[in-house]
């Protein structure tokens, strides 16, 4: 998905706009940190590099992302995958208690003088109890480590229903808003059918 969504659309819309019911259609919302946040002290996590072990991550993905139906990393074939996860601008780390991945970060570095948040999350049963400000202060701080412009992050209306929130809090700040418009990943194949119930299921 680009960062840079057109400014001025060709096409304006007033109402609503029908989707097929194969498809599956999110509101994006883009936001940017041009500027570090106070430092804040930061805690050592368990945090292990992910690399290329496309089996690793899809696994962590998978869990951290399927309730909120991610489907990008899914459908993409392995060597695809591979691709990404072996680029030397692309940092992929999970976050691992008592032997369990519990959480996600990615950095991808590959547009020079910035950096996208690519992924970020961590599985259920870990939400709610600090993880995710400890690993958002993480973020920040290997972010910033490096000369950059810009630090910055897509989050949509099929993610949890605090994340703009919670990017806010952390510093970023909306300047742009998309329509994504997609097969519905339970009927390609990409999710499982009971994927994200919260959204309906349409088509047969």
């Amino acid at each position: 998905m680009s960062d840079h969504p057109t400014d001025e659309p060709t096409l304006r819309l007033d109402g609503y706009t029908p989707i097929p019911p194969t498809h599956v259609a999110a509101v994006v919302t883009y936001l940017e940190m041009r500027e570090p946040p106070p430092r804040r002290s930061r805690e050592p996590l368990p945090l292990a590099e992910i690399g290329t072990d496309i089996a690793r991550y899809r696994a962590l993905y998978a869990a951290i992302g399927t309730p909120w139906l991610w489907f990008g990393r899914a459908r993409l074939s392995d060597d695809a995958l591979l691709a990404i996860l072996g680029d030397p601008g692309v940092e992929a780390l999970a976050l691992v208690e008592d032997g369990r991945d519990v959480g996600l970060l990615e950095l991808d570095w590959r547009r020079p003088g910035e950096v996208e948040l690519g992924y970020f999350g961590l599985v259920p049963d870990a939400v709610g109890q600090g993880r995710g400000r400890r690993l958002m202060d993480e973020a920040l701080a290997r972010a910033f480590a490096r000369p950059i412009r810009r630090f910055w992050v897509h989050t949509c209306t099929f993610d949890h229903p605090g994340a703009v929130d919670f990017y806010r809090r952390s510093g970023f700040r909306p300047y742009a808003r998309a329509i994504e418009v997609a097969p519905d990943p339970r009927l390609t194949g990409d999710l499982p059918r009971m994927a994200a119930g919260q959204i309906p299921l349409l088509a047969e």
